[in-house]
C-alpha cells in the first residue's frame, strides 16, 4: 500500500462506497478517446482539455465550458452514447473482481459520475459485479466534487456517511467524499504522476481484503507484503 492505513483508520465501517471510473475499472483510454474527439470538433486544446474532464458528469464539464451555441445536455447525451459503443480496452483493476464479490450485497454501492447505461455498459465489459445499489449522473442536479452523491448512496444503504469508506480516484471525487463526512481510500491504479494527499492510498485491490465482523461491520485488512 502506497501509504499505510494510520491509526486509528482501521476502523469498522457499515458500508463502502465506490467510484466507478478509475477506482475499479480502467476505462481511460476509452474515455480520452471519446472526449478527445468531442474537443478536436469544439476546436479545444484536447492535451490541456484532457486532464481536466475526469472524474465530473459529461454535462458539468461542458457547462464548466461556457462555449457559445452549445447545449451542454445535448452533447452529453453524444458523448454518452459514444462512450457506451467503446469499451473495448475497458479492464477491472486489479483485485477489483473479487473484492467486490467478497462484500456483502447490501453493504456496498457505486457512486459515479457516468450516466446509468453507459455505467452498466462499462462494468459489464470490465467483467464487474452489477451492484445492488448504484447512484449514477442522473440521480443527482449536482454532481462531484458536490457531496450529495455519496450522501444520497449512503442513504440507499440506510447507513450515516459518517460510517462509510469512500473510494475514489481523482480530486473532485475525493472532495465529494470528504465533504459526506466518509473516510476516504485513494486508488492511485491509473495514475501516471504522485498524488499529494492526506488519505491512504491503494494501487490494487490485490492489497487488501474485507474481514465482516459478527455486528456485520466491515473491516478492511492490508495484505502482507
Amino acid at each position: 500500500m502506497s501509504l499505510p492505513m494510520p491509526r486509528g483508520f482501521e476502523k469498522p465501517y457499515a458500508a463502502f462506497l465506490f467510484d466507478m471510473d478509475g477506482t475499479i475499472l480502467n476505462s481511460i483510454r476509452a474515455a480520452e478517446r471519446v472526449w478527445g474527439d468531442w474537443a478536436r470538433r469544439q476546436g479545444l486544446d484536447v492535451a490541456d482539455f484532457l486532464p481536466k474532464m475526469h472524474g465530473s458528469r459529461g454535462i458539468d464539464t461542458i457547462a464548466r465550458l461556457n462555449l457559445p451555441g452549445v447545449d451542454p445536455e445535448h452533447e452529453a447525451k453524444l458523448v454518452t452514447e459514444a462512450e457506451i459503443a467503446d469499451v473495448g480496452d475497458v479492464v477491472a483493476i486489479s483485485g477489483a473482481a473479487a473484492f467486490l464479490s467478497a462484500l456483502p450485497p447490501d453493504r456496498w454501492a457505486i457512486v459515479t459520475s457516468s450516466p446509468l447505461r453507459l455505467a452498466h455498459r462499462r462494468l459489464e465489459a470490465a467483467g464487474l459485479p452489477l451492484p445492488r445499489f448504484m447512484v449514477t449522473a442522473e440521480d443527482v442536479k449536482v454532481g462531484k466534487p458536490d457531496p450529495q452523491c455519496y450522501i444520497l448512496g449512503a442513504e440507499r444503504l440506510g447507513v450515516s456517511t459518517h460510517d462509510c469508506l469512500v473510494f475514489e480516484d481523482v480530486a473532485a471525487g475525493i472532495t465529494a467524499g470528504e465533504a459526506a463526512g466518509a473516510d476516504v481510500m485513494v486508488v492511485t491504479a491509473t495514475h501516471h504522476q504522485k498524488m499529494e494527499t492526506t488519505h491512504p492510498t491503494l494501487s490494487s485491490y490485490d492489497e487488501i481484503s474485507v474481514r465482516i465482523s459478527a455486528d456485520h461491520k466491515m473491516f478492511i485488512v492490508p495484505k502482507a507484503a
